[in-house]
């Protein structure tokens, strides 16, 4: 079934949603779809699916990085089409790109614990299912913004939170993140502490950051109305204390979530200049020339 939805993506296919998605840009609006979705966790209340975007060309076991975004909207709200567009233009570069579904409070009434539990899934079956997706699975980035980010940070950083009965044996750790105004510190005074306060320094990626920690990219507006600039700022200065990478790239005058909408364009440049850089994208496009 997999193999299916794998071929059902065509050049021809791949062309026509790339010129959909220009149009959409233009317009405001956000016109890709994935290619398949793909259950990846089995929860009382239904699947939990992955929303996937092939590349067009290649083989399906070719073995290609990956990417798996989590969308935003304070562990209660959102979807995943929040990152569809990124995964449009990574795929268009040669990635597997996907965006995962995981669970919330309005649909599952669930805590952010759940959502991290569900993040650490999600990476879990794509590595131990990569072969059948055509993956690397030692270049398996994941990414999010907001609460997202939080959930994909928590995947490099968190010790605890696992699903009960998983094989941790398979790693959730990504091998690179790239992070849309993550909510990286849970400590008190910070955004939806009382949603975690009885636990919030096991799933706080900031007092949780580990030697192992990969490549990190941080996206931050300087006016963003729920994470402070001293917030990335440290978070970047503990990943660099244990000699790790950490990219930070600030933009004047930008509110949270600006990423998806005035500075769409400069912060997917800039991760496609990142995730270059770590050999996970073929040679540059002209917008990278510039």
């Amino acid at each position: 079934m997999l193999l299916t939805l794998i071929l059902m993506q065509t050049p021809l296919k791949r062309c026509l949603a790339l010129l959909a998605s220009a149009f959409a840009l233009g317009a405001g609006l956000d016109a890709a779809e994935p290619d398949a979705k793909i259950t990846y966790k089995e929860i009382d209340s239904g699947d939990l699916q992955l929303h996937v975007f092939y590349p067009a060309e290649g083989k399906p076991d070719e073995a290609r990085p990956a990417i798996v975004f989590f969308f935003g909207g304070g562990w209660v709200n959102g979807t995943p089409n929040q990152f569809y567009r990124q995964c449009e233009h990574l795929a268009s570069r040669g990635m597997v790109a996907m965006a995962a579904e995981y669970r919330i409070k309005s649909k599952h009434g669930t805590s952010p614990k759940e959502s991290v539990m569900d993040a650490k899934s999600a990476i879990r079956w794509v590595r131990s299912h990569a072969k059948e997706l055509g993956i690397d699975p030692q270049r398996l980035a994941a990414g999010g913004g907001s609460a997202g980010g939080h959930l994909a940070a928590a995947t490099a950083t968190l010790p605890h939170l696992n699903q009960p009965g998983e094989d941790l044996s398979v790693s959730c750790l990504p091998d690179a993140l790239v992070l849309f105004n993550p909510v990286i510190d849970n400590s008190p005074g910070t955004f939806g502490h009382n949603r975690f306060k009885d636990y919030w320094h096991d799933i706080s990626p900031l007092h949780n950051i580990q030697p192992t920690a990969p490549p990190t990219i941080i996206f931050l507006g300087t006016e963003d109305e729920l994470i402070p600039v001293s917030t990335v700022e440290k978070y970047q200065s503990e990943m660099e204390a244990q000699g790790l990478r950490c990219e930070l790239r600030l933009y004047q005058g930008q509110p949270h979530g600006f990423f998806n909408k005035t500075k769409y364009q400069e912060t997917l440049e800039e991760t496609d200049r990142f995730l270059s850089s770590l050999g996970y994208l073929r040679e540059n496009p002209a917008f990278l020339k510039n």
